[in-house]
């Protein structure tokens, strides 16, 4: 794996957004590739998060737990990065990922983004903005189709979702 050849999958990732070729570097010598087979679990809903993933190959699905019934929440392709929020919040993963077809992964780990706090704060500093930026951003979509769904529940229903 060469970063020439996965710098265009990089590009496209938003919480590597604004970063220099250098800082891009420093990333990319962080990066471990991962595969997958077809229908294969990355990581559980309630499991600790450890790694931020890059879908490199293939597809990964994200669906979530309502009453023992899955959902399918998202399907991902390459350039898109998932884990993210999990990580820096250190909260458990809210969804399972699921691959839909042999994929291969990037991950950053905890451990390696720790390093890059101790190395280099800049480019720690503007990872953290961009995966906060895009936290605020699926936050704003969620809420939105959260919106949708409360129009068609009884006001009992909503006011217990509204409490936070």
């Amino acid at each position: 794996m060469s970063m020439d050849s996965v710098l265009p999958i990089l590009d496209r990732i938003a919480i590597l957004g604004g970063l220099t070729e250098a800082q891009l570097g420093q990333v990319f010598q962080r990066l471990r590739p991962i595969s997958f087979d077809a229908n294969q679990v990355v990581f559980e809903e309630g499991e600790a998060a450890s790694y931020i993933y890059i879908v490199l190959e293939g597809a990964v699905k994200l669906v979530f737990d309502v009453y023992g019934e899955a959902h399918l929440k998202a399907v991902l392709t390459p350039g898109n990065c998932f884990g993210e929020t999990s990580l820096i919040g250190i909260q458990p993963h809210s969804v399972t990922a699921i691959t839909r077809e042999p994929t291969e992964l990037l991950v950053l780990s905890g451990d390696a983004l720790n390093e890059l706090l101790q190395e280099d704060k800049e480019l720690f500093s503007m990872l953290v903005l961009n995966i906060a930026r895009e936290s605020c951003r699926r936050l704003f979509k969620t809420n939105e189709q959260l919106r949708t769904c409360l129009s068609h529940c009884p006001s009992s229903v909503a006011d217990g979702i509204l409490a936070y």
